[in-house]
């Protein structure tokens, strides 16, 4: 299953069916699970641990050191979880030790052409990031959030479960779970109603969420003041309400509005 051309280190272990393709380099302390893809002239860089059946494409960098200067060849590591899309020319680095030292990928996740993911990251299940994408060091990434093309995430930036950012964004403050945002600088624009209902999210939440959305963002009070009326109202029965209130009233950077 591993091509002749390929290069791969003695000190990495690999399952006995995973594919390697022709050119690619597997370095040391890589350790790639059952049902993985290698395309050809990936770069696979250790210490790294790949779950099951993710399929990386021709060119991808997986694992290399991150872009801190700041960096001093620390042991820090990477972790990718089960079932992701890793396209041509991705890049995933290692953690850093000015956070936990560690990058952290989940599963199911599409990562499209020439999309980054930086040191220190921490992104969900389902993720799609688009054709260049960027998540610069220390961002989190909440699941099934859709980022799309040509978009760059400033460091620390949040972005909650189930957003969708437009292409072309610059997000340098949180973008709330559930939402819509886009723009220079990104702005909200409501409810990723479309996205919800792909996740079956029912028209009730929908509704609750809608209503949430207006008294947080459209109503002129204070997060505080509005989160303590949606919670009069009944509304945080609802944890999708709920997890929408603990974001916004947690942010360390601000929340776009």
């Amino acid at each position: 299953m591993i091509h002749p051309s390929a290069s791969v280190d003695t000190r990495a272990h690999l399952d006995d069916d995973v594919e390697v393709g022709a050119f690619a380099v597997i370095g040391a302390d890589v350790e790639i699970a059952t049902g993985n893809r290698v395309g050809a002239h990936a770069v696979i860089l250790g210490p790294t641990r790949i779950g099951p059946d993710n399929h990386i494409h021709a060119h991808a960098c997986i694992g290399d050191a991150p872009q801190d200067l700041g960096y001093r060849g620390e042991p820090t590591r990477l972790e990718i979880g089960a079932g992701n899309v890793i396209r041509e020319f991705v890049t995933i680095h290692r953690g850093s030790p000015k956070d936990t030292g560690c990058t952290r990928v989940g599963d199911g996740g599409l990562y499209m052409v020439a999309s980054h993911i930086a040191h220190d990251c921490r992104v969900g299940d389902g993720v799609i990031l688009a054709n260049c994408a960027t998540l610069a060091g220390h961002v989190t990434v909440g699941d099934h959030a859709n980022i799309a093309g040509l978009t760059a995430v400033h460091q620390f930036v949040r972005i909650g479960r189930h957003a969708m950012i437009g292409g072309g964004s610059i997000v340098v403050q949180d973008i709330p779970p559930f939402l819509l945002a886009a723009g220079n600088h990104a702005r909200l624009y409501g409810l990723n109603r479309r996205g919800l209902e792909r996740h079956d999210f029912p028209p009730e939440v929908l509704r609750a969420l809608k209503r949430a959305y207006r008294r947080l963002f459209r109503s002129g009070e204070r997060f505080t003041e509005a989160a303590a009326g949606l919670r009069g109202e009944g509304l945080t029965e609802w944890p999708a309400v709920a997890d929408l209130i603990a974001f916004v009233t947690d942010s360390h950077r601000g929340v776009a509005r």
